[in-house]
């Protein structure tokens, strides 16, 4: 099941990995609320494969290291295959609160909350934060959510519609990624060494 899970999100884009350069800052999902600052990157191979060699072998690291707790989550959600986030609560201020089950993605007209929480830090169960401690966490949503369109990000009543700029940040890289894994061979030390380089013959 995990190994399944895995192949899961490997096989759901054509776009080779090793070849990206975008930063995760560069389409990381930003909003503040009075409190606390809330950071959204979608875990999608579509989205990751897309950063640094360094920056996709590290989010696939993180992936794998839970993915026992991945599953486990999954299945008492009764969903198989679920879309993966990583969500950072940052504090803005001294004893800063935050509500995770609060958090909701938009995604084709339709609102997903999330079933399930993985934890990454030791503050997750806190709920509060002191100015500049963060929070990280995988949320599990329900399949459905696209990373190749549009999308709303809400907490409490604050809404993130920065998922328009990283889209065409995106869109451009993914062009750039095919062109450059056509013409030119990365070195072995930038390549991923978890995913084989693509064939001269695989349609794309």
């Amino acid at each position: 099941m995990i190994l399944a899970l895995l192949l899961c999100l490997v096989a759901q884009d054509t776009v080779p990995a090793g070849y990206g350069t975008l930063r995760r800052d560069d389409i990381t999902m930003r909003f503040k609320t009075g409190q606390i600052e809330i950071q959204v990157l979608p875990l999608d191979e579509q989205v990751t494969r897309l950063l640094t060699p360094d920056t996709y072998r590290s989010l696939v690291q993180l992936v794998q290291s839970r993915a026992l707790d991945i599953k486990e989550a999954g299945e008492r959600s009764g969903i198989e295959y679920p879309v993966l986030v990583m969500v950072t609560f940052l504090g803005v201020v001294p004893q800063a609160r935050f509500n995770p089950e609060e958090l909701n993605i938009t995604s084709r007209g339709r609102l997903f909350r999330p079933v399930g929480i993985v934890p990454m830090s030791p503050t997750w169960s806190s709920n509060q934060l002191d100015a500049r401690e963060q929070a990280v966490a995988i949320y599990l949503f329900e399949p459905g959510i696209s990373v190749r369109e549009d999308m709303l990000v809400t907490y409490l009543g604050q809404a993130s519609v920065a998922w328009v700029r990283s889209l065409r940040l995106l869109d451009q890289e993914r062009a750039r990624v095919k062109a450059r894994a056509l013409g030119v061979q990365p070195d072995s030390a930038t390549r991923d060494s978890t995913v084989p380089p693509p064939s001269p013959h695989t349609p794309r």
